[in-house]
C-alpha cells in the first residue's frame, strides 16, 4: 500500500477513536528549522482546550504568541513584536484577518490587542507517528527515530506499519519508541483499519534539553542543544500548526476518474478520501493527478466540503463566536 494512503486511513482511524486533534505532515525540528517532517502529529486536548478553540480556526502565528500584546490594553504593534518590520506587519494583519487580534488608531499610532487571553495550558500531550508500511524498504527510519529521542519534542514517538514487526525490526527501533501494526482487510475494503499495538512507547523528556543532529560527517555528527524554553516554544508552535492545519490537506482533482470514497462504514463514515478507478487506490492529486495521466478525463471536483467534515468529526471548530468585545474599565484611559 502507498504510504500516502496508508497515511489517510491511519488518520481517520486515529480522528474516529482518540480523543484531540489529527494532523499531518508537520515540521518537528528546533535549531534546523525544517530539517524534520512528522508524518501525524495528535494534539490531546488539555484543561483549556476550550478557551482555545473560541479563539480563532486558524494557526496563530507564533510571533504573534511571541510578542509583547495582550488583551488588557492597547498596545502599538511596531514596538511589541521582535522581528523585522514586514514580518511584523504581515503578522499582524493576519492576526486581524482571523480574529485573534483587534485593532485601532490611538495618538496617531496603530494598535493592537488579544481579542482574549491565549491559553496557555491547552495541550495536554503531543504524539508523534512515523508512518512506515513496509519495513522491507526502511529508508532512513532509524536514524529519524533516533533524532525524534534524542529531541524529546513530543511526550511520545510511535512507528506505525503495515509489516509484520519482528524482534530484529524492534532491535533496531529505539526502545523508548512504540511500535503499532496497522491491518487492513484489503485493497477494497472501505472500513477503518484496526490498529495492534505491539510495543507501547515511552514518556519523553519533554521538559529537559534536548539533543537535535544537524549534520554528519565522517567520523563526527554535529549537534544542536535544544533548551526546554526553546523546547515549550516549539511544542507550542507544533500545536499550533497541527490546530489549524489538520489532516485533511488533499484535494479532489476535476478528473471523472477521481471520486470520494468514504472510509467507516457506510452508515456512519468517517472521512472522504480522494479514490482513483483508473489506478484503483486513493491518489495524491497535487502529485499524481493531471493532463499527462492516461486516465485523465475532465471532469468536476466531486462536491466535497472537507471543512464541514472536519468539523463535524473533531473538537476543531470553523467559524468560533467572535471573541471581540469593549474591555470597561480599560478603554476610557486610554493608552
Amino acid at each position: 500500500m502507498r504510504e500516502f494512503a496508508f497515511e489517510l486511513e491511519l488518520c481517520a482511524a486515529l480522528e474516529e477513536r482518540r480523543e484531540g486533534i489529527v494532523a499531518r505532515q508537520l515540521g518537528a525540528s528546533v535549531a534546523n528549522p525544517g530539517g524534520r517532517i512528522v508524518d501525524v502529529v495528535i494534539v490531546e486536548p488539555g484543561p483549556q482546550f476550550d478557551r482555545r478553540r473560541a479563539l480563532t480556526a486558524e494557526t496563530i502565528p507564533d510571533v504573534l504568541l511571541a510578542a509583547d500584546i495582550g488583551p488588557g490594553r492597547w498596545t502599538p504593534w511596531r514596538t511589541a513584536l521582535d522581528c523585522h518590520p514586514d514580518r511584523a506587519h504581515q503578522a499582524v494583519e493576519h492576526g486581524v484577518e482571523i480574529g485573534y487580534l483587534e485593532r485601532t488608531r490611538r495618538n496617531g499610532r496603530d494598535c493592537v490587542r488579544q481579542v482574549a487571553r491565549y491559553p496557555t495550558d491547552w495541550t495536554e500531550r503531543l504524539v508523534a507517528i512515523e508512518n512506515k508500511p513496509d519495513l522491507g524498504t526502511p529508508g532512513d527510519l532509524e536514524r529519524q527515530l533516533r533524532t525524534d529521542v534524542s529531541l524529546a519534542l513530543v511526550d511520545e514517538i510511535v512507528l506505525a506499519t503495515e509489516s509484520y514487526v519482528t524482534g530484529a525490526h524492534l532491535n533496531r527501533i529505539p526502545p523508548e519508541v512504540g511500535v503499532w501494526r496497522v491491518h487492513r482487510e484489503g485493497d477494497d475494503d472501505i472500513e477503518l483499519p484496526t490498529i495492534e499495538v505491539v510495543r507501547e512507547p515511552s514518556p519523553l523528556p519533554v521538559e529537559e534539553p534536548g539533543i537535535e543532529p544537524l549534520a554528519s560527517h565522517p567520523g563526527r555528527t554535529d549537534i544542536g542543544i535544544v533548551s526546554p524554553v526553546e523546547k515549550a516554544t516549539a511544542r507550542r508552535r507544533l500545536a499550533e500548526r497541527a490546530y489549524g492545519k489538520g489532516w485533511r490537506t488533499y484535494a479532489f482533482p476535476p478528473c471523472a476518474s477521481c471520486s470520494g470514497t468514504d472510509v467507516g462504514g457506510n452508515d456512519e463514515p468517517t472521512a472522504t478520501l480522494p479514490n482513483c478507478s483508473w489506478k484503483e487506490r486513493a491518489i495524491d492529486a497535487a502529485s499524481e493527478c493531471g493532463t499527462s495521466c492516461p486516465g485523465y478525463e475532465p471532469a468536476d471536483p466531486v462536491a466535497v466540503d472537507l471543512v464541514v467534515e472536519r468539523e463535524a468529526r473533531t473538537p476543531w471548530v470553523a467559524d468560533p463566536e467572535p471573541s471581540t468585545r469593549r474591555q470597561v474599565g480599560l478603554d476610557r484611559f486610554g493608552d
